[in-house]
């Protein structure tokens, strides 16, 4: 792709514009030493607005911008349903969980589970988290962004993968290893005003270009007259077929998505996720927090627009006259050498196609800034995880403020060096968005069942909750095997990966109940609940019907 000199230096100002504003609020004052508060929780000083932006720049990393326009290439506006159900899951998270986490006076969510269960799980859920942080998510992230980047900028062909994914990891890097979560959060709020900004640029362009006369409505009418069976919201089996031949409703199964396991990927990801709770609990007081999570679930329902739309444009425009992906995609780039189509091209393909000289610079610099958020909150969280849950407790619990800041500043390098090194180790992953769902719903049921229990059944005990977390991963392993690979094919059932996920949770939550019913031991730690605690502001009840009204509504347009 060939960039102007606009393009060039509005991507440079941007660049400069995010390390002059991380290290400005890095800044230490003046005679003051920066506390493991002021490092890891912001100093518990932001507000919702900032809260807010940073939750979405968090959550709209490489995954969600390259991965979910894939999965809208591949299967189309169903996929929406990770993004119009979270904006509900966020005001759950809000009413429900979140006074409880900041009450308890957290820094991490390992934390909850020590003071409600053990410190023995919560080490163990420490470790999980850290593993799956360095060797999933960061990983991930660098290499669907550097791969874009070798797409968009590059020839495509990986040759500047490698060089992608060490400027991205220096990027992310140069400030928030010194500034800690108060500089990710804050330059959260340009790099989200950037991604949407950007992300609109590219969807208004796509639709303008495929409309007959122009227009970006008269191009959203056509692309839904053109293609109506991408704008399915609720699918039945067999209503779409993926260009690699497989049947979207084993990744989205109809009402399931509705009733069933996209919950458990939801409350997980919303309600116990440390790179995304972690800015909650770093706001200036409880109601805070709540406006903060009322405004990010609005920017949610925008989000398809940007990350889904494209890729249903993309697929539009490389359907061969016989209405079928094949040779005008393979001249486009979208069949890689074994023949199969790779999904996760369509964003970088629409970019470097459509996008014109002026506003390249504009879109790569939100691109970048979806990337590098997301790492920079990733490597934040599992220094955060590490230093108060590892290193305190069971190295050095006498460290000073001073230790345990550095000792966050070491565990950002070295989880970033881990991921740099394995990071182009990941190859193809054809629909990325749905491929991480998919493996990473195998852990998530049984810890989202002992968070639960933990929460709001008083006599769930430590034993109950260790064996519950034990027991899900062989039950999630169970449904992953296929009949077809083994001679005993009747023991084992294939049902679609949300259906697995609700399936596990719901039988972990009963196996912690079983285990705890009958555990004798005095383990038990409830959570006292008082009813004050879950009241909420006039502002947040409003929002919380305003956004609920508006999911209705369109999945009452598109079901």
């Amino acid at each position: 792709m060939i960039f102007s000199t606009l393009d060039i230096i509005i991507f440079s100002s941007y660049c400069l514009l995010i390390l002059c504003m991380g290290l400005f609020v890095s800044r230490s004052k003046k005679g003051v030493e920066k506390s493991a508060e002021d490092y890891f929780l912001a100093g518990k000083s932001l507000p919702w607005w900032a809260i807010g932006a940073s939750l979405i720049a968090a959550n709209i990393s490489a995954e969600q911008f390259i991965g979910m326009t894939g999965s809208g290439f591949a299967i189309g506006l169903a996929i929406a349903s990770y993004e119009w159900m979270a904006a509900i899951t966020l005001l759950i998270v809000g009413k429900y969980f979140l006074p409880i986490f900041i009450e308890k006076g957290l820094y991490t969510i390992p934390q909850f589970i020590e003071k409600r269960f053990s410190a023995n799980l919560k080490t163990i859920l420490a470790i999980f988290w850290i593993a799956l942080f360095v060797f999933v998510n960061l990983t991930s992230v660098l290499y669907l962004g550097a791969k874009a980047l070798d797409t968009i900028v590059g020839t495509g062909d990986g040759s500047m993968l490698m060089k992608s994914i060490i400027g991205i990891a220096l990027f992310a890097a140069a400030y928030s290893i010194w500034g800690g979560l108060s500089a990710v959060a804050w330059t959260d709020v340009v790099q989200v005003v950037l991604l949407v900004g950007g992300g609109l640029v590219t969807t208004f362009i796509a639709l303008d270009t495929i409309a007959p006369d122009g227009g970006i409505i008269n191009g959203f009418k056509y692309l839904y007259d053109q293609v109506p069976e991408k704008f399915s919201m609720i699918l039945a089996e067999g209503e779409i077929i993926t260009p690699n031949g497989k049947d979207a409703w084993w990744d989205l199964p109809g009402l399931s998505v509705l009733i069933g396991g996209m919950w458990v990927a939801n409350l997980y990801y919303w309600g116990f996720n440390q790179y995304i709770i972690q800015r909650t609990l770093a706001a200036k007081s409880l109601k805070e927090s709540q406006k903060g999570i009322a405004f990010a679930a609005f920017l949610k329902l925008l989000i398809p627009v940007i990350v889904v739309v494209p890729g249903i444009v993309a697929y539009l425009m490389n359907l061969d006259p016989n209405g079928e992906i094949g040779t005008l995609a393979a001249q486009n780039g979208f069949l890689n050498a074994e023949g199969t189509v790779t999904n996760d091209n369509a964003a970088p393909w629409l970019i470097k196609t459509l996008v014109p000289n002026g506003l390249r610079g504009l879109v790569l610099a939100a691109l970048v800034a979806a990337i590098v958020s997301s790492l920079a909150s990733m490597l934040n969280s599992t220094a955060t995880i590490f230093t108060m849950d590892i290193f305190k407790p069971y190295i050095n619990p006498n460290a000073t403020s001073k230790q345990t800041v550095n000792v966050g500043r070491l565990t950002v390098a070295i989880s970033l060096i881990i991921a740099v090194l394995i990071a182009p180790q990941l190859g193809n992953l054809g629909q990325a968005f749905q491929f991480i769902q998919e493996y990473t719903g195998l852990v998530s049921p049984g810890i989202l069942a002992v968070f639960l229990m933990g929460l709001f059944v008083k006599k769930s005990t430590n034993n109950g909750a260790i064996w519950g977390v034990i027991l899900s991963i062989p039950i999630a392993l169970y449904f992953k095997v296929s009949p077809n690979e083994w001679s005993n094919a009747a023991i084992f059932v294939e049902i679609p990966f949300m259906q697995q996920m609700m399936i596990t949770c719901l039988a972990t939550l009963g196996i912690i109940y079983v285990i705890s019913t009958l555990d004798k031991t005095d383990e038990n730690r409830p959570i006292e609940l008082k009813k004050s605690l879950f009241e909420t502001s006039p502002t947040f009840n409003i929002s919380a019907v305003i956004v609920c009204i508006i999911t209705a509504v369109l999945y009452a347009l598109f079901w």
